[in-house]
């Protein structure tokens, strides 16, 4: 097999208003998007990367749903719970966010922004080819990241996974988790999907895969 490459990072300076600036939410209905990503009612981030909701009040029992585009411009979208004052990540990595709806008013404000998180695209391996994979990861700038891969496969025709539902495993390769260098890991078994989840930095990771025998 041909080596295969993903990079993620850098991304700008994470903001918590840049989607939409803190203000509460009259009603179940659409949310306005007014943040400075925003253009003609959409968000476009400056890299696919997490959103992140900033809850001024207990909205516990509320639900947001997401609609927007991932790396690949692919329809993604899933369900953020509203929680105690704090605030909650997505899952997805957002290229761009076309809508929110919420399913009541908010007690109190909601800010939509992003944080210093976000996953490189995902690249898949030949679980039908030889299991084991080398890896190496180069690192620029300053990071912190880890490798991980998953079974899920939203691609399957026999048991279909959707993007949000797909858990992703750390590597258990402890040197790639929370890793801050460049390294040399691998698998002893080929995962259908890989990527590289940047945990925070101002820099990026790129990392190689290349599968034995192929």
């Amino acid at each position: 097999m041909r080596p295969q490459f993903t990079t993620v990072g850098p991304l700008a300076t994470a903001s918590a208003s840049n989607i939409r600036t803190a203000s509460s939410i009259a009603g179940a209905g659409a949310v306005v998007l007014n943040g400075s990503l925003v253009s003609g009612g959409v968000a476009t981030l400056d890299t696919p990367r997490r959103v992140l909701f900033t809850f001024g009040s207990n909205e516990t029992g509320k639900t947001f749903t997401l609609l927007g585009t991932g790396w690949s411009d692919q329809a993604i979208g899933e369900d953020v719970a509203g929680t105690t004052a704090g605030v909650v990540p997505t899952v997805l990595d957002y290229k761009t966010l076309t809508s929110v709806v919420a399913n009541a008013a908010s007690v109190g404000n909601v800010s939509i922004g992003t944080n210093g998180v976000a996953a490189s695209p995902w690249r898949q391996l030949d679980h039908y080819g030889s299991s084991s994979v080398s890896i190496q990861a180069d690192v620029t700038g300053t990071v912190n990241y880890t490798l991980q891969q998953t079974l899920d496969d939203p691609n399957s025709s026999v048991s279909p996974v959707s993007y949000e539902d797909v858990v992703w495993l750390s590597t258990s390769d402890t040197a790639g988790v929370g890793a801050t260098t460049s390294i040399q890991s691998n698998y002893l078994f080929a995962p259908v999907w890989v990527r590289v989840l940047l945990n925070s930095g101002t820099g990026s990771v790129t990392a190689t895969y290349l599968q034995s025998g192929r």
